[in-house]
């Protein structure tokens, strides 16, 4: 039987590298998805690659209120009900001091990274409690565990994400939801592109070569790497998992 056989999934940041990775090993695995991202193009794409009765979109801003519920009424509505919620949308911002930092990209990082996460969750969790069972899964990062030079708002909301798992995990455990938070290192995607070429323009790579450096394995992670984690995490065999985090690194914290 495969691990997700007959569950209904949420995966927002669809179309990002581990959201995507993420929605094909999930319906792979037997699920149904509703895939959340801004770019509908880009959603209608991949969902019809996953075959039409596997996938379904809802394109908006995770910092809207609507978003979130409109997926989780999506799920209801088309496949019967909400068994997981992968809480992945999340932005880097912009790379540079605290005291140069932009108001308005700090608020942009908060929105989607924080504010979208507690959305995820407070959409979810009543129908999940419907179901019996749930399983939240929130997308933090190893920035989560530490602070990054030029990277203060990005480590300060996944900061916040740890704190949000465990307090929903203690809150919804007695509906049978768990709720975990899944911390990658340096990942091979667009967010990882981003940041080297802002802290170094025209040097990207010397940038990845110097983060490189810091995982014992010597190498970035694969965004499929981390999809096996969440189905991990998504499936019955984690039914004893909550409310901590799963480090997915390379080594990099143990640095």
């Amino acid at each position: 039987m495969k691990r997700l056989e007959n569950r209904i999934c949420i995966v927002t940041g669809a179309t990002g590298g581990i959201g995507e990775a993420s929605a094909r090993l999930f319906v792979a695995e037997g699920a149904k998805v509703v895939l959340v991202d801004l770019d509908e193009a880009r959603l209608t794409s991949l969902a019809e690659s996953l075959g039409k009765a596997n996938a379904a979109v809802v394109a908006g801003d995770v910092g809207e209120e609507a978003t979130s519920q409109r997926a989780v009424s999506l799920a209801v509505e088309r496949y019967g009900g909400l068994d997981v919620m992968f809480a992945n949308a999340g932005v880097e911002g912009r790379v540079a001091p605290i005291t140069e930092y932009p108001l308005d990209a700090f608020d942009r990082v908060m929105r989607v990274n924080v504010r979208g996460a507690f959305l995820a969750i407070q959409a979810a969790a009543p129908a999940m409690e419907k179901r019996g069972r749930g399983a939240i899964l929130v997308t933090s990062s190893v920035a989560g565990w530490i602070g990054s030079r030029g990277l203060a708002p990005y480590c300060a909301s996944k900061h916040a994400v740890m704190g949000l798992v465990k307090s929903a995990a203690i809150e919804l455990a007695a509906a049978n939801i768990r709720v975990v938070a899944i911390n990658p290192g340096p990942i091979e995607n667009r967010m990882m592109r981003s940041i080297e070429e802002q802290a170094a323009p025209g040097a990207a790579e010397t940038v990845k070569t110097g983060f490189e450096s810091m995982v014992p394995m010597h190498r970035y992670g694969k965004n499929e790497e981390i999809a096996s984690l969440a189905l991990f995490l998504a499936s019955d065999e984690a039914s004893y998992c909550t409310g901590t985090s799963f480090v997915a690194d390379g080594g990099f914290l143990a640095m």
